[in-house]
């Protein structure tokens, strides 16, 4: 049951996101179907902007058969803004991460969410981890096409690409924490926090889909040389300790 207060905060979302999309001359009608598969913590979790961009996208393809995949650059910086979406699968976000940790590029935030007719929405901000002056307009058609290749098939990826720990996290190091708790709705929340390194994601991502651990939705945080980041997670392995415990040492040991 959603709260009036919050009824009232997605009522805003959707109303500037809506006024966004009419400078585009779309009309409600053209992207009813699409949001109709949006719950409320996707408007909430994504900002009017956001919404906006991905519907535009979106709005024709809400049941389409191939991944979608956009990019533009940032608006808040530096770096990349990545759209994914595809019908959702094993391995999926584990192949993405991997995708980008091969490119030498950092996932500075990242959202993933589950529609709610079986379609994954994932949106990443990356940026070069080399720092090498990547002029970023020159790789964009070189994501959207790569990539949506790679998603387009039914392989589990190759092991997850490691790169080299900064000189501060070896100086510095952060002992990686692993947590699993039940929210107020009695979903199970993975919080991980850890030294930011190259290829962090696609190695939490990997022991999740190893573990056939469901991933309904994350929020990933950068902040400086400290990763901290939040799974919503199912599947049969949350049902015994035993194997949870085991997921979570797993992880540990990933990220030692």
């Amino acid at each position: 049951m959603i709260s009036g207060k919050i009824a009232d905060q997605i009522g805003e979302v959707r109303r500037v996101a809506a006024e966004t999309l009419s400078l585009y001359a779309i009309d409600r009608e053209v992207y009813e179907m699409l949001w109709a598969q949006f719950d409320a913590d996707y408007f909430l979790r994504h900002e009017p902007h956001e919404i906006a961009w991905h519907t535009r996208l979106l709005a024709h393809r809400v049941n389409t058969d191939t991944p979608v995949v956009k990019t533009r650059l940032s608006r808040s910086g530096e770096g990349i803004q990545v759209l994914v979406y595809a019908p959702d699968k094993p391995w999926l976000f584990a192949h993405i991460c991997n995708f980008f940790a091969r490119m030498s590029y950092n996932i500075m935030e990242a959202k993933v969410h589950t529609t709610q007719h079986g379609y994954a929405l994932d949106s990443f901000q990356v940026m070069d981890a080399n720092n090498s002056g990547t002029v970023y307009r020159d790789v964009m058609n070189y994501i959207e096409y790569e990539l949506a290749q790679l998603l387009t098939g039914d392989a589990a990826p190759t092991s997850p690409h490691t790169g080299r720990v900064s000189r501060q996290l070896k100086h510095f190091p952060i002992a990686p924490q692993v947590t699993i708790a039940l929210d107020e709705k009695g979903r199970h929340i993975l919080s991980v926090v850890a030294g930011d390194r190259p290829g962090l994601l696609a190695r939490i991502a990997w022991v999740l889909a190893e573990h056939r651990i469901e991933l309904h939705s994350a929020k990933i945080n950068t902040l400086g040389a400290r990763a901290e980041d939040t799974f919503w997670i199912g599947g049969d392995v949350l049902e015994k300790p035993q194997q949870e415990k085991e997921l979570c040492d797993a992880l540990r040991q990933q990220l030692a």
